[in-house]
């Protein structure tokens, strides 16, 4: 593939949504790894479904509200409605405190023993995709939607590792920090589209005369590639050449390492809200946003608060 940065590095740096260029990290080995989930005063008016949900302002407060969130996405028997609101702020969060590395002496001592090693990762992945990018003064030229259902998702990497040998969570992490599971529909400034963003010539050798646009297709797709890449031998360097970015490989270790450890993990990124990082601060795209050209993000927060 070819490196074509659009976003969730939009997303991350929007989620990235990454840049395949298909041509040292310390994440472990999870190829083989655990199995993948089976879903007087004035009232001040609610605040818009599109804004981004509202943390505390003390760092000490925004860590403590994390973990009670992290603790409410692993517990059975949630709402799916708790477990959508749990997982926007877990989301927020975690890009405000990634974003603040000198509050890092005051907020990691404050996370538990079980969950400083999950701590640990987001942030660690949070941090090396926002370096792989600065925020613009446009939004793009994307159309947001709803994903594939989770569980279908969830076969096709399964069906993808059992043909490739290409770990299922791998792929996960991959269509994760390329656009969202799939909500981002859009083509990077080098070309790349489709849920894994493959530029058409790489999909062409890789693709078996599938489609493109297609989940199923092109997750198949980055089973080929990444197993024609050497994954079995070397994982990272068949990682950078999906997308030539140490930075990228070690976001992708993180967060393959994260989802395949708990399911709790998967349920909540596939939450998690399209992020846009721009000159305005990070912008959530929902689904519906739709733009043929960019979008000047003063002009877009006016019309939507964030």
């Amino acid at each position: 593939m070819s490196c074509k940065r659009v976003g969730v590095a939009a997303l991350l740096t929007a989620v990235v949504v990454g840049c395949s260029s298909q041509t040292a990290p310390t994440a472990p080995e999870t190829s083989g790894a655990a199995a993948p989930p089976t879903s007087a005063a004035p009232v001040a008016p609610p605040a818009p479904a599109t804004a981004q949900p509202v943390l505390r302002s003390e760092p000490a407060q925004i860590v403590d509200d994390l973990i009670a969130d992290e603790r409410v996405l692993r517990a059975s028997g949630t709402s799916d409605a708790a477990l959508v609101a749990a997982a926007r702020r877990q989301q927020k969060a975690y890009r405000v405190l990634a974003r603040h590395p000198q509050w890092d002496p005051v907020v990691r001592p404050r996370v538990p023993g079980p969950l400083l090693d999950v701590y640990d990762r987001n942030i660690d992945a949070r941090r090396h995709l926002a370096a792989m990018g600065r925020g613009k003064p446009t939004l793009p030229a994307w159309r947001v939607h709803e994903p594939p259902p989770a569980n279908e998702l969830l076969g096709y990497y399964r069906k993808a590792e059992a043909a490739s040998g290409v770990a299922w969570n791998y792929l996960a992490a991959i269509n994760f920090v390329e656009t969202a599971f799939g909500r981002i529909s859009g083509v990077s400034t080098a070309g790349a589209q489709g849920p894994m963003q493959f530029l058409p010539s790489t999909f062409a050798m890789y693709g078996a005369g599938t489609d493109i646009a297609s989940p199923h297709d092109s997750i198949m797709a980055a089973g080929r590639f990444l197993a024609a890449q050497g994954f079995a031998r070397d994982r990272d360097h068949a990682i950078y050449r999906y997308n030539n970015s140490r930075q990228y490989v070690r976001a992708i270790n993180q967060y393959a390492t994260l989802i395949a450890a708990h399911p709790s993990a998967f349920t909540a990124f596939y939450r998690w809200d399209v992020y846009y990082n721009s000159t305005a601060g990070d912008v959530v795209l929902p689904a519906g946003y739709e733009a043929l050209s960019p979008v000047p993000v003063e002009d877009y927060v006016k019309k939507h608060p964030q």
